[in-house]
This record gives structure tokens, C-alpha cells and sequence, in this order.
């Protein structure tokens, strides 16, 4: 989700919200081939599954009725006695955990606070499952708040394939947070979470975690679902349209062949997603525009004069930004994607994203640059959003950051200053809490989304002070091309970046995520042709020094960490490392100092920079 914040209130409020062989464009990455099977020999795998859903909206009473076919593939070395099944829409009503929770968190999101408490019974989201079959025999299962517990008629064993056949009804919500109906600018249907949807079992077990008010972690592949809705209604979201012609809206490539009838139904298929969504308004404009040698945008938006003319300015930089990412990360690896006015700020999801609309120009290309570099970091790198947060919403912000300033411009010269100043403020709060926190599991509002957003951001901008820029440019077109349309975890990322820059990493992926541990070093003293450091703060770090001598002339020095086992690639001059165990360091330069700056870019999360020079 975009955040726009430099303040702790506004960090506060915008806590978030993240391929079949002819999908792939030319050029462009290719579905993995190497998932690992139960009898592959390689460490990696991964399930999979194959949805087939059939839907039929009523937008009068805003509810629906649905059957699932599900193809299980357990791909795991493991036996599986059980399943479990998200019901994220169970989260609306009165007594929910993500009711109670907003109500007692001390920091509430404004989005939510008690309005989940005042629910009528036709506002709120329910999905409720009817029957539930294994390969055509009855199961046991039970609704569990936002999770469907479920006894398996026969484990399912390493390499087989279960189908899972269920009835369901629904309720959409008001609209409140991410989901529901009739949110604040009027788009009747945001339907995110909106399905039973199998939950994740990986190499740490299940993760069926209660839907309280963080973000998702889903299983990869393919999905066929067809959505029969009143034919005034303009849908988009994820997938591939398979009947334009007999739908319209802005899709058809030929003549139209509507069937009679009040309702339409739209078939959509879309392959190697972990996730499913749409929104649909009668209101809608839609218009697309082809990228160059890349996919379709689509944009939808309510017919309202006073937002037409930024959405239509919009268009052409969202073409600039596909192709910004593209170039950075790697090729966008799907035919289409889609700007959708709904939702309750913005938020990512399988080919597209779902943003408010009724924002100023800047704001609304902010949030698209955003959400649109979720489809990198997150929804083609699928960490667990629920364990890595700031993987998802940090790396997101980096790279967004750095495509906003490229193209407008702004604070071109240090597009990041605003991740490291939010770092400052929530070390000076004393309520950080390690990255290594579970998403719902953070004391404040705030602290996730400073922890989440800013200091995630900050993780990347100063790797690239500690390996180097062209390192790190390097290290995240190796970790795309490497863990696309896998689970990545934070351990993969550092080994990727060790890889590309020779270096020794863990000591910063240790200090920086899984301890609250500060960076401080100071300028001790000057004496003549000798410089004095010390490090005050727990963490590590190399050292880039700025001298200043007496003639004005200047020399840049560079003190290695010795525990990295190495050095980045510098022009600067190379002196002995520094130990961490050692708390002072001292160094001659070759002239007589006149001043001295430590990290002169600013570029290293120094929590006190009074100290730097002297």
C-alpha cells in the first residue's frame, strides 16, 4: 500500500493496505521450470493450485453464491492430514479479531476504529461453506473466525493431487478496509479476499494465520473463474478476459454478442497467481493503453468530471513507470494490468491494483507508482507479507521512490530522505520493535508502518552504501530473475546479494532485521595528521570518511568492516579494517587535518549525526 507519510501521524494512518508460456511477453521472464516435485532432489519446493469458480452476484442484496473446484498439488515431502482455507470476508462483524483489535490497539487506523463494531446485519462480510468434498467424498469442516478448519478424508500424500469441490455463499461488507461495497468515492464492489482461498504450507508449516488486519501470503496457480453480474456493471481486476465480445464494456474486439438477459458473465482466466481479484461498477470508464513491447493498461474510474482529466494524465506515466520497473527489476511478466478506482488507499493485488481516485495529480501518480511496483515486490516475489513486511512494503518503497524522482524529478538527489528521516523518529519514539515482529504483533500502528515502509526502505538504500550501488542495481535483477514467482525469504535475498558482491552479509541482515541495535559512530578527536573515531552504537558498519586538510584540498578514506571480508568497490583510499569488538579506530591521513566527515552521502542510518563531523 502507498505511503506518502514523513510524519509519525501520517505513517500512522497509512499503514498498509501486494503465467502459462503465452502470457509471457518476448524478452520477458518465463514460469519457473524447476519447482521442485516431492521426489526432486532440489531443497526448493512449493504447492500449487488450480481454482475453478463459478459466481452469480446479486447487486441488489450485495450477495453471492459460488462453487470452487480446487486442484491441490502437494509438492511438500510431507503428508498432509489437514487443510485450511482463509474466510477473509468473516472478519466484518462485530467481535472479530480485527474489530477487537482496532478497538484496543492505542493507535487505531482511522479506516477502521469501532466501524467494524457498528455493523448492521445486512452490512456485514461473511462467507459461509456449505459442503466441502475430497475427491467426491464428504469432509468435515468448521468455520473457525476468518479460518476454515478441515479434517481430510484421506491425508494427501507427497506428490498427489487432491480435488476439493465446495459450495458457498457470501456477503460483501461495507466497505471498510481493502474489501467491500460502496466505499467512500462510491465504487460499489471491491471484492479482495473475497473467495474461501486454500491457505499456504510451506517449509514452516502451515500459515493460516486469522485475517486481523495485515496482508496476505497465498498459494501459486491458475485460476478460471466466471462471474455472472447485472450487465450494467463494468468489471476489471485480474486475469484474462475470455468472451469480450459477449460482454462489452470496453473489452470486445469485435462485434458485440450479448446474450438476453439482465446479467452477463464474466469468464476470466489467469494463470500463475497467488491470488484473485475484481471490482465492478456500473459507472466505470474504461480505456486502456499498450505499453511498448510490454502489456495492455487498463484504467478504470468513475465517470465523475472532477477526477477525469488526473486519470487521464495518469495513463501515459503509468506507461512510464511499467517500463521504469521493467528495466530495474525485470520484465513484467503478464499481457495486462489494471488501475482500478475502489479500495480505501491503495493496494496490490495479482495484475493489478485498486487505489482511491479522488486525489490530487501528484498523490494519484504517487500511489500508482506504489502499488504498481508491488507486482515486483510483492506479488511476483511472494514473501510472507505476515512474517516479512518490510520486504514487501520496504523494497516497494525504495524502488517506487526512486521511479518517482526519475520521473517528476522531485528530490532527485536523495530520493530515500524521507524513509531515513521516519527510521530517526521511530528510534527517538522508543516503540521500534525488530523487523523480525509479526505483522499483527506490533504494539502501534505506527511502528509497523514506520518499520514496515520506512526502515524497509532503508534496509536497500544502505546496502547499497555497504556493497555499493552498482551491487545492489545488480542484486535486485539477480533476486527477480532467481525467486520470481516463488516464496523468498529474507535469507535468500542477503545470499543473493553475498553472491553478487563477493561479500560476507549476515552480520547486516542480523543487526538491522532481527534487532533494534543503532548505528552510531562519532569523530573523537583530530590531532595534527591523525583522526580518532569511535563507534557508540551496537551495529556495524564500514566507514566512508571525507577529510578536509589544511590547504582545503580534500581525500576520501574507506575503513572496511572486517567481519565483511571485503570491500565494496571505491575509489576512495583503503585503510585498515575495524573490528566491531573494537570500540575506538585512529588513522593517519597524509596532510595535516583541518575537518572531518564520516559518510559524507548520508547514506548510512547514523541515529545521531551530530557526531559525524568535526
Amino acid at each position: 500500500m502507498k505511503h506518502f507519510a514523513f510524519s509519525i501521524v501520517a505513517l500512522s494512518m497509512l499503514v498498509s493496505c501486494s503465467t502459462s508460456q503465452n502470457a509471457v511477453a518476448p524478452q520477458t521472464l518465463s514460469v519457473p521450470t524447476q519447482i521442485a516435485s516431492a521426489t526432486s532432489k532440489t531443497t526448493y519446493w512449493q504447492q500449487h493450485v488450480d481454482y475453478k469458480m463459478a459466481i452469480d452476484m446479486d447487486v441488489n442484496t450485495n450477495q453471492y453464491k459460488g462453487t470452487q473446484t480446487l486442484v491441490y498439488t502437494n509438492n511438500s515431502p510431507d503428508v498432509l492430514n489437514k487443510v485450511f482455507y482463509h474466510l477473509y470476508f468473516n472478519a466484518f462483524q462485530p467481535g472479530s479479531e480485527m474489530d477487537v483489535r482496532s478497538r484496543t490497539i492505542p493507535d487505531p487506523d482511522s479506516r477502521v476504529g469501532d466501524r467494524i463494531f457498528k455493523l448492521k446485519p445486512n452490512e456485514i462480510g461473511y462467507i459461509k461453506v456449505h459442503s466441502l468434498k475430497q475427491n467426491g467424498v464428504d469432509i468435515n469442516h468448521k468455520t473457525v473466525g476468518t479460518i476454515l478448519e478441515v479434517d481430510l478424508a484421506k491425508p494427501i500424500q507427497p506428490g498427489e493431487s487432491v480435488t476439493f469441490e465446495m459450495v458457498f455463499d457470501a456477503q460483501v461488507p461495507l466497505q471498510i478496509r481493502r474489501s467491500g461495497r460502496n466505499n467512500m468515492e462510491g465504487v460499489a464492489l471491491s471484492m479482495t479476499q473475497w473467495y474461501p482461498k486454500l491457505a499456504e504450507y510451506d517449509f514452516e508449516g502451515w500459515h493460516a494465520d486469522p485475517y486481523i488486519g495485515r496482508e496476505f501470503h497465498g498459494v501459486w496457480g491458475n485460476f478460471d473463474v466466471k462471474l455472472t453480474i447485472d450487465k450494467n456493471y463494468t468489471v476489471g481486476g485480474t486475469g484474462y478476459l475470455q468472451n469480450p465480445n459477449n460482454i462489452g464494456h470496453g473489452y470486445e474486439t469485435g462485434t458485440i454478442n450479448q446474450p438476453d438477459g439482465n446479467k452477463l458473465t464474466w469468464h476470466f482466466k489467469a494463470p500463475n497467481v497467488h491470488d484473485f481479484t475484481w471490482a465492478a461498477d456500473p459507472d466505470y470508464i474504461h480505456d486502456t493503453v499498450q505499453v511498448p513491447n510490454g502489456p495492455v493498461l487498463h484504467f478504470l474510474y468513475k465517470n465523475n468530471p472532477d477526477i477525469k482529466d488526473n486519470w487521464k494524465r495518469l495513463q501515459p506515466k503509468t506507461v512510464e513507470l511499467m517500463q521504469y520497473f521493467s528495466k530495474q527489476i525485470g520484465n513484467y511478466p503478464y499481457k495486462q494490468y489494471s488501475v482500478i478506482q475502489g479500495g480505501d488507499g491503495g493496494m496490490e493485488y495479482g495484475m493489478c491494483t485498486l487505489i482511491t481516485g479522488e486525489r490530487k495529480f501528484g498523490s494519484l501518480f504517487g500511489v500508482t507508482a506504489h502499488e504498481l511496483a508491488h507486482s515486483w515486490f510483492q506479488f511476483l516475489l511472494a514473501t510472507n507479507e505476515s512474517k516479512h513486511e518490510w520486504m514487501d512494503e520496504g523494497f516497494t518503497s525504495y524502488i517506487s521512490d526512486l521511479a518517482e524522482a526519475e520521473l517528476t524529478g522531485y528530490q532527485k538527489d536523495n530520493p530515500t530522505v524521507g524513509a531515513y528521516n521516519n527510521y530517526f523518529k521511530l528510534v527517538e519514539s522508543g516503540l521500534e520493535q525488530p523487523l523480525t515482529t509479526h505483522a499483527d504483533r506490533y504494539n502501534f500502528n505506527f511502528s509497523y508502518g514506520a518499520s514496515a515502509y520506512s526502515k524497509g526502505e532503508v534496509f536497500l538504500a544502505q546496502l547499497g552504501y555497504v556493497i555499493g550501488d552498482a551491487n545492489l542495481k545488480q542484486t535486485l535483477k539477480k533476486y527477480y530473475q532467481d525467486w520470481a514467482f516463488k516464496h523468498p525469504t529474507p535469507n535468500d535475498f542477503i545470499r543473493v546479494a553475498e553472491k553478487t558482491s563477493g561479500l560476507e552479509l549476515d552480520w547486516y541482515l542480523t543487526d538491522f532485521t532481527k534487532t533494534t541495535n543503532t548505528i552510531d559512530y562519532a569523530i573523537s578527536s583530530i590531532d595534527g595528521k591523525t583522526v580518532n573515531l569511535e563507534r557508540l552504537g551496537l551495529m556495524p558498519m564500514p566507514i566512508d570518511i571525507k577529510v578536509t586538510y589544511m590547504d582545503n584540498s580534500t581525500e576520501n578514506f574507506y575503513i572496511p568492516l572486517q567481519m565483511m571480508r571485503g570491500e565494496k568497490p571505491t575509489k576512495a583510499t583503503i585503510i585498515n579494517d575495524w573490528a566491531w569488538a573494537y570500540p575506538t579506530y585512529s588513522f593517519d591521513a597524509s596532510k595535516v587535518v583541518k575537518s572531518v566527515e564520516i559518510d559524507p552521502t548520508g547514506l548510512m542510518a547514523d541515529v545521531d549525526k551530530s557526531n559525524n563531523k568535526k
